[in-house]
């Protein structure tokens, strides 16, 4: 009797400790459920070809530098769709052209993934900045608005310094503004003109990159925006496909030389996206009635699909990504 009582006393805690063992790893597991997005959460797939409208666009004609909500359709930047998870927490990014376009997707995107930002735009484009500064504090973090001239090297060694001061630091730089006007012939493209996009495209991030290189520390990032018209210009962006060329250059040649210190640079090379740069001179009206309809997509691009890339390269996730092009061209083009 006395050895069936112990059987059974070992029996009892052998089942008790078994029971424990259970409903801790119930615990554990359940906690990694709560944690784990579910299936219900999970997105729908979305066909890329009807996610956004397709042409014919309104024919549409705005003066330069263009308003994205005078645009028909309203350009996307993800104003309703970004969803943020903490990525870039703690950072500290100055976008230029920074209120509409790419910049503006950018700004947005880094706001909700945890990053205080300034942005810079011409003194025209202040209605638009006002939106994007009021998105960027709605995400409970620091819009700075930084207005002025690009072309001017004195303004973008104060760019970068208000940026910094107002920011506390700088950790990313997105160099985006650009100019981009259509010329059939070179010969209606003035010495004036001209240099205006050099100066817009071309010697601003000069400018810009060298007044912030000694604020960025190992770990910061640089980005460009480039173009697919880099590689593939078009006859009437004599101009501004140069630049775009220069900019590829540009990321490419300082990522070797910024590598070593641990400063990343790498570059987005758009196709037609839909931003003010189209309705303002950057397109004909016969192109931009049926703008982006030769690709594979058979769409115009919007700014809210380029967010993640932007996101992604200034993420420390993607440490080993420097002195790459990022194409987004919805099937044409390259980097």
């Amino acid at each position: 009797m006395k050895k069936d009582a112990q059987l059974s006393r070992r029996q009892v805690i052998s089942g008790l400790s078994a029971s424990l063992a259970v409903a801790a790893a119930g615990s554990v597991l359940g906690a990694e459920a709560a944690t784990r997005p579910g299936d219900a959460m999970a997105a729908p797939l979305s066909d890329p070809t009807t996610a956004y409208p397709k042409p014919p666009y309104k024919s549409q004609k705005q003066p330069w530098p263009g308003l994205t909500s005078q645009m028909d359709p309203v350009p996307d930047h993800g104003e309703k769709s970004y969803k943020g998870s903490g990525r870039l927490k703690g950072r500290k990014a100055l976008i230029t052209g920074g209120d509409s376009g790419m910049g503006r997707a950018a700004a947005i995107a880094y706001a909700r993934e945890g990053a205080d930002v300034a942005i810079n735009y011409l003194p025209a484009e202040e209605a638009d900045a006002k939106e994007v500064i009021a998105l960027i504090k709605a995400a409970g973090q620091k819009g700075v608005a930084l207005p002025g001239d690009l072309r001017d090297e004195a303004f973008c060694q104060k760019l970068v310094a208000d940026a910094v001061r107002q920011l506390g630091g700088l950790d990313i730089l997105v160099s985006n503004a650009a100019r981009q006007q259509t010329h059939e012939s070179i010969l209606d493209l003035t010495t004036e003109q001209f240099d205006w996009t050099m100066k817009t495209n071309i010697y601003a991030p000069f400018w810009l990159i060298k007044a912030a290189l000694p604020h960025l520390k190992p770990g910061s990032a640089i980005i460009g925006t480039s173009s697919v018209q880099a590689t593939e210009p078009s006859a009437n962006l004599y101009d501004y496909a140069q630049t775009k060329a220069a900019t590829t250059s540009f990321v490419r040649s300082l990522a070797k030389q910024l590598g070593p210190k641990g400063i990343r640079v790498n570059g987005v090379a758009p196709g037609p996206i839909w931003t003010p740069l189209q309705v303002s001179g950057g397109a004909t009206q016969e192109s931009l009635v049926k703008f982006g309809g030769d690709t594979p997509l058979g769409r115009a691009g919007q700014p809210a699909e380029l967010a993640g890339i932007y996101v992604l390269l200034a993420d420390p996730l993607a440490s080993y990504a420097n002195g790459q092009i990022y194409g987004s061209a919805g099937g044409d083009g390259l980097p």
